[in-house]
């Protein structure tokens, strides 16, 4: 799966991915990809859509991280921070599924939250690679049915543990405990492979 670029590719995608208009092109071809692949169909309500950027984006810029060093780890935060939007604020509906739908396939056991995690790793995953030449390692859990039961049941009743189960689905090793601060002591094997690759070019330089 994967979304479009940016209208104009000059400035960092993490910046594109901040403005209103790329968040709603890129959801909606999200959302035309995961049709075609699934071949659920979904309703979405723009108007609630573009709540979900609002909420975000104060969300994303209250914990925006200053050091250089940190902002790798922050974008996996921020896909979270995204994640969660989406699932409270829940802007689409599946209005129709495949006669031969199989519930245990995540994707039809909760087509919405499906969506929403594909949407948020491919921004996550397009990002680091754009903007920090690293890469993710998508976990096996993603097809998991009872890691699906496990995520659909808590955000329902905690929705920041949305940002420890991307990074679960993602690879990387979540925060149980307070998953909506971002902990820049504490920045993971995002950061580590981004400045283990950096030294290596910097050596072969």
């Amino acid at each position: 799966m994967s979304l479009p670029e940016p209208a104009d590719p000059s400035p960092p995608l993490r910046k594109s991915a901040q403005r209103l208009r790329w968040f709603v092109g890129a959801f909606e071809e999200q959302v035309s990809r995961t049709e075609t692949e699934t071949g659920n169909q979904y309703a979405v309500d723009r108007g609630t859509l573009a709540q979900v950027f609002a909420d975000w984006i104060r969300a994303f810029e209250g914990q925006k991280p200053e050091r250089d060093e940190d902002k790798p780890a922050y974008v996996g935060f921020a896909a979270g921070l995204m994640l969660r939007s989406l699932i409270s604020l829940k802007p689409v509906r599946v209005t129709t599924k495949p006669s031969n739908a199989d519930d245990n396939n995540p994707a039809y056991f909760w087509p919405e939250g499906y969506l929403y995690v594909a949407f948020c790793l491919n921004v996550r995953g397009l990002v680091l690679e754009s903007d920090f030449a690293t890469g993710q390692e998508p976990s096996e859990t993603l097809d998991e049915l009872r890691t699906w039961w496990s995520f659909r049941e808590n955000v329902a009743e905690t929705p920041s543990l949305a940002i420890a189960f991307l990074d679960l689905f993602a690879g990387e090793d979540p925060d149980w405990t307070f998953p909506q601060i971002f902990r820049p002591d504490n920045i993971g094997a995002i950061a580590d492979r981004f400045y283990q690759k950096r030294q290596v070019t910097e050596q072969d330089d």
